[in-house]
């Protein structure tokens, strides 16, 4: 099924990842000013043949690497793995900073979520962010997730700096769609 992934809304497009999209995955993922966030401020130092190789072992049944496109261009990343028979994990990161605070984290993650609960069959979507994230966190409660619970101090990033992160999780009946 590997065009399963590919889902459109208006002028955004989300698609799974593939081999062609390993430099630019790479690009990335080696800038730490974009892999900050997830404790990477020196990059995660993967190399795009490594990158290419791992996509071949995606599935829609296990893990998916996924593109966002806006107007045919990617600008960003997300992912979902499937935990359990009906929870799934997810996961975004618009990489192109003139995109941030433009509503579109709230849309992509509504396209996302959706076909995980129609499509996909999740009943549970989960995800954590760190706790200084507060632009995600905003976004998160805006789509319906519910904040379970605050791990203080539960990881290093790679400088060694103690990290936070607030665990969410959502249900079906508590989705509030922005992909309408």
């Amino acid at each position: 099924m590997e065009d399963f992934m590919l889902l459109k809304f208006q002028n955004l497009t989300i698609r799974n990842a593939n081999v062609d999209d390993a430099e630019q995955l790479a690009t990335w993922w080696n800038d730490g000013t974009i892999m900050a966030h997830a404790g990477f401020p020196n990059g995660i130092g993967q190399t795009a043949k490594d990158i290419a190789d791992s996509l071949k072992n995606d599935s829609d049944n296990s893990y998916r690497r996924l593109i966002i496109e806006v107007d045919h261009i990617s600008v960003g990343e997300m992912n979902y793995r499937i935990k359990s028979e009906a929870t799934a994990a997810i996961g975004i990161n618009i990489c192109d900073f003139s995109l941030h605070d433009k509503g579109l984290g709230k849309v992509l993650l509504s396209m996302l979520i959706s076909s995980l609960f129609s499509d996909m069959g999740c009943k549970r979507i989960i995800l954590d962010t760190n706790v200084n994230n507060k632009r995600a966190q905003y976004v998160y409660e805006k789509l319906g997730f519910r904040k379970l619970r605050v791990l203080e101090n539960s990881w290093k990033n790679q400088l060694g700096e103690l990290q936070s992160s607030i665990d969410y999780e959502m249900y079906q009946e508590d989705f509030i769609n922005f992909a309408k």
